[in-house]
């Protein structure tokens, strides 16, 4: 079955409302995604198109929700552009373990855009790779991203074939997961690491504390110059004196903030704080 049609007038509505709620820009070009993402919401909910959706998601969160659900990228991998996991290894957390970090407190990680749990499941691979047992001890990870199902997903912290297949490698999958009913269920030592919550990252940052290490990957080239400006602001508000922020291998602050500094490892780009 098509999907319904959005009209202009209704388009520019209804994607100013998504600016303004996630911060993802979309501009006449993608009202094929709106098209293909929200029309199934308009039959489920028995709508009477896309103009009826904008007036009952202003006051019904669960179809808020469900909005923000569908309209947002979820598209994700293990290890995916390995070189920030490289990086991980072999200069961010020795540089925190040479200089004794985990003596006045856990080496903290934020994913700020976690989607269903690979990236921070990586992370922590990354880190018991390194660090060993200890890692479980001294490592504290945090996932958040704006969707309510990605995060109940990360929670659970189980895999599909399919899934488990894209960037994880069988030596690390079978070290650190467990079959279970056709699924690949990350092991609890793993899994004790990590904590994830819902967050929209156009809001207050509160209660997340402050962090070693960033990972803010491949999110911001959704929102316009001002919002992407803002977020780098604010992000650098969360980070510790020597903290790194990571951030996709297609962006760049060049133009956007000078808060941060560019740094080098292995061809790979990372960001601290400008002195």
């Amino acid at each position: 079955m098509a999907e319904p049609h959005i009209d202009y007038a209704v388009f520019r509505e209804l994607s100013g409302f998504i600016q303004d709620r996630t911060g993802i820009t979309l501009d006449q070009s993608k009202d094929y995604l709106i098209e293909t993402r929200l029309g199934p919401l308009i039959r489920e909910f028995q709508l009477d198109g896309y103009a009826d959706l904008l007036r009952k998601v202003r006051t019904d969160a669960r179809l808020l929700n469900r909005m923000i659900d569908e309209i947002s990228t979820n598209e994700t991998s293990f290890f995916r552009d390995n070189s920030p996991f490289e990086l991980l290894k072999y200069r961010l957390l020795p540089e925190l373990m040479d200089r004794g970090r985990q003596g006045s407190g856990p080496i903290t990680i934020w994913s700020a855009a976690s989607s269903t749990g690979q990236e921070v499941y990586s992370i922590g691979i990354a880190c018991r790779e390194i660090m060993g047992a200890q890692a479980a001890s001294k490592v504290r990870i945090i996932g958040t991203d704006i969707s309510d199902s990605a995060v109940r997903r990360a929670s659970l912290g189980a895999f599909s074939e399919l899934e488990i297949g894209r960037g994880m490698s069988a030596d690390l999958r079978d070290r650190y997961f467990t079959a279970s009913d056709g699924l690949w269920k990350i092991k609890d030592e793993l899994r004790a690491m990590a904590s994830f919550r819902q967050m929209n990252l156009l809001e207050p940052f509160s209660g997340l504390g402050s962090f070693d290490i960033i990972f803010c990957r491949n999110v911001a080239i959704y929102f316009d110059a001002e919002t992407r400006k803002a977020l780098f602001e604010r992000l650098a508000k969360q980070l510790r004196p020597n903290g790194a922020l990571i951030i996709g291998s297609s962006e760049t602050m060049i133009g956007v903030t000078d808060v941060f500094q560019r740094q080098e490892h292995m061809r790979c780009a990372y960001y601290t704080l400008r002195a």
